[in-house]
């Protein structure tokens, strides 16, 4: 009879190991997919980034090292491997556009361009679905964060190498975007 309670027990604890460890996996995949989405997004930025920049050329000739700042931030985007790698380089590439649009400020001929004002339109929609897909990303990281750091979980995940992951933040950003507006008439 002893025995059997002893197997019993055994089963029950080997089980909610099982499940554990099944869910802990389950979040971290969750997590690997809301990158994907994110790099989708990405993918369609960085194609339409050298359009946009031919088209400022055009315009902007002597803004040549505004120009140069974005393609660089485009290229080391695109070659990033890791999350990290593309959570940094795509902060770079948003300050780059940043930079670029502060720029376009000083040619309202080429804000009336046809051209460019259908580039913009689909640099904002998909601006807007990245930020979608950043913030399911940072819940699928929080989720899974969440399961590493808590007990009883935390003891599977230290036993299978599960680690608290990084959230795509705003990284050198943060600065200028907490700055309130500055409205000029």
């Amino acid at each position: 009879m002893t025995s059997i309670i002893i197997i019993a027990v055994v089963a029950v604890i080997v089980i909610w190991v099982i499940s554990l460890y099944n869910s802990l996996v389950k979040l971290r995949n969750n997590r690997e997919n809301a990158f994907a989405d994110i790099d989708v997004q990405l993918k369609q930025r960085y194609d339409l980034i050298p359009q946009l920049v031919e088209t400022v050329k055009g315009y902007a000739s002597h803004e040549k090292e505004t120009l140069e700042r974005v393609i660089n931030a485009r290229n080391g985007a695109v070659n990033a491997k890791t999350i990290d790698e593309k959570i940094a380089a795509d902060n770079m590439l948003t300050s780059a556009l940043s930079g670029l649009k502060i720029t376009l400020e000083a040619y309202p001929d080429l804000k009336a361009n046809q051209n460019f004002l259908q580039l913009q339109e689909e640099i904002a929609d998909l601006e807007n679905k990245l930020s979608s897909v950043r913030r399911y990303f940072n819940s699928a990281t929080k989720e899974l964060n969440n399961a590493i750091q808590t007990f009883p979980s935390n003891i599977i995940a230290n036993m299978f190498g599960f680690h608290k992951e990084t959230m795509f933040d705003l990284g050198e950003q943060r600065a200028t975007l907490e700055e309130a507006p500055k409205i000029k008439f």
